[in-house]
């Protein structure tokens, strides 16, 4: 009975923990009027070394992506293999716990990337994947700044990854981030966008539904009204494929832009 209680006490101390530093923040921001700024949106979790570097640890990113973490990254690594990157620039947009960001180096490293650019809103992140990118030999540029308007020129980069972002921000900023991640591709590039996803399952899908109702207030909206697959395939020129996994609860989409034709 005492190990019983023992793990329900753990288990309703970490649903607090993460609920106080996720919508339960948002929530007090709301309270005291500060949003009036860009990161207002920023989990704390996102922002504070301490708690980044308490967080980012491989097995608790890995558990909570249901241990498909892995296997996300992999189909985006797999893709950019199959890419000719030779003297080309790759973004990545927005800092992601875990360790997708020195994997998509590595693979975007070896098909010859002249450039890595890493770009975040906060400037911890950026100090926070500094440090998991000692071995990267190549070029590096860390820039800090906004999803929904970057400072990139357009048609810049061969491609841009972006990994679960877009169930962190306000709805009308998954379209902006989602048009600003298009519009710096170079004809041919593509966006690789990791998310969650409206699981199959009925049980599964309650499940879900219940976690974002009580942690991640703005990720339902990408089962229906902002479904990433939907915004972009509507943009011109773009081209989808989407791949689901865990009984539909993530997925993987791979958005290319059309190459111009001579």
């Amino acid at each position: 009975m005492m190990l019983l209680y023992s793990a329900l006490f753990l288990l309703v101390g970490t649903a607090l923990f993460f609920f106080t530093l996720t919508r339960g923040a948002l929530l007090l921001r709301y309270a005291t009027g500060n949003t009036q700024h860009d990161a207002a949106h920023v989990y704390p979790i996102y922002a504070n070394m301490k708690l980044i570097k308490l967080i980012d640890f491989q097995p608790l990113i890995g558990a909570i992506l249901l241990f498909q973490y892995d296997r996300l990254v992999n189909t985006i690594v797999a893709e950019l293999e199959q890419m000719d990157l030779k003297e080309k620039r790759v973004l990545i947009t927005s800092c992601a716990f875990g360790n997708v960001i020195p994997l998509v180096a590595q693979a975007a490293s070896a098909q010859g990337v002249k450039t890595l650019l890493i770009a975040d809103i906060i400037q911890n992140e950026l100090i926070n994947a500094q440090g998991k990118l000692k071995d990267f030999s190549g070029e590096i540029i860390y820039s800090e700044e906004n999803a929904i308007a970057m400072k990139q020129a357009d048609a810049s980069v061969s491609a841009n990854v972006i990994f679960f972002l877009l169930h962190e921000l306000p709805h009308h900023l998954k379209t902006q981030a989602l048009q600003e991640a298009v519009r710096v591709l170079e004809p041919g590039g593509k966006l690789f966008l990791a998310e969650f996803h409206r699981p199959d399952p009925w049980a599964l899908r309650a499940l879900s539904w219940t976690y974002f109702k009580v942690f991640e207030p703005y990720g339902l909206a990408l089962w229906s009204t902002h479904d990433p697959l939907h915004q972009l395939c509507a943009m011109r020129g773009i081209s989808c494929q989407r791949k689901t996994v865990f009984f539909g609860n993530f997925q993987v989409i791979v958005a290319t832009k059309q190459a111009l034709v001579t």
